[in-house]
């Protein structure tokens, strides 16, 4: 089981060739990719109809939201901003699904090693 972000997800829906992109078709292939579902609303609030982000939504497993998420990922979000680094509600609300589902994210935005270090997200290689 392992959960993409949307910046690496897009990169693998337009056909780019990458370690994150091939870590996500091997996901994929084997029923095991999970996204988060602020995940989604990045994928379908593209401007374009995009039917490859549409047929991956609907293939793909989410993570579930548990008990207490919304305050998690908000404590996530303070603590990251209190060591006075960047931290994206939507970043933080991707985080924190993957947290509490003890899941690790296929990610190219270089801010999620905040959630890394200080929170306890897991992050492919």
């Amino acid at each position: 089981m392992i959960a993409a972000d949307s910046s690496s997800l897009i990169a693998f829906l337009e056909g780019e060739i990458a370690p994150d992109t091939d870590a996500i078709a091997e996901a994929f292939a084997a029923l095991e990719l999970y996204l988060p579902p602020p995940v989604i609303v990045e994928l379908l609030g593209k401007p374009a109809d995009e039917p490859r982000y549409a047929e991956i939504v609907a293939n793909a497993s989410l993570l579930p939201l548990a008990e207490g998420y919304w305050q998690r990922a908000r404590d996530s979000r303070r603590l990251i901003r209190s060591k006075g680094f960047k931290a994206r509600g939507v970043d933080a609300l991707i985080a924190q699904c993957c947290i509490d589902a003890d899941v690790t994210l296929i990610a190219r935005d270089d801010d999620y090693r905040h959630f890394a270090r200080w929170c306890g997200l897991k992050l492919a290689p």
